[in-house]
């Protein structure tokens, strides 16, 4: 069987445009985080290892992954992508968006198992009517066991001051 060559193989390869704000996007993300760490002052001078170690070589990481990245885009060596599905995406948004706007309201269970029957959804479950009591049940028992057994705080609602 003979392969038909792409149509990207057959001409000159393009830099790909995506990758090129991606690279440079990497870049200032690790300024920022080398700007942030200068700022920490050392707790020891004595100890080689600090709180500032760490945010340095995840710096340096992404410094040699934007450069990369940059080098890679500029010859066009990345794969042609395939089409991104949408609706997972909103699913997944919609979840993060939910929970950040109901959590001092509603409380954690209801928010989270919100964002537990998006983000299901977005993986394609779409019964929504059954994935939002159990989302909220089993937010509800992670909220009872972090707040009450832990002492930790995590926002009650409505569900959680109606048991507590």
């Amino acid at each position: 069987m003979s392969e038909v060559p792409s149509s990207q193989s057959r001409g000159k390869r393009r830099p790909d445009r995506a990758a090129l704000v991606i690279g440079p996007a990497l870049l200032i993300v690790a300024a920022v985080i080398w700007w942030d760490v200068a700022r920490i002052t050392a707790v020891s001078n004595v100890a080689p290892i600090g709180p500032a170690t760490v945010p340095h070589w995840i710096a340096i990481g992404l410094v040699i992954l934007g450069i990369w990245t940059i080098f890679e885009a500029w010859r066009g060596d990345f794969p042609v992508r395939e089409p991104v599905a949408r609706m997972p995406v909103i699913c997944l948004v919609a979840g993060l968006a939910a929970q950040m706007l109901l959590l001092k309201p509603a409380g954690f269970s209801i928010a989270t198992g919100l964002l537990f029957a998006l983000t299901a959804c977005g993986f394609g479950r779409r019964k929504l009517w059954a994935t939002i009591p159990i989302g909220i049940a089993l937010s509800f028992v992670v909220w009872v066991i972090f707040a009450k057994l832990l002492q930790l705080s995590l926002p009650a609602g409505p569900l959680e001051r109606l048991f507590f």
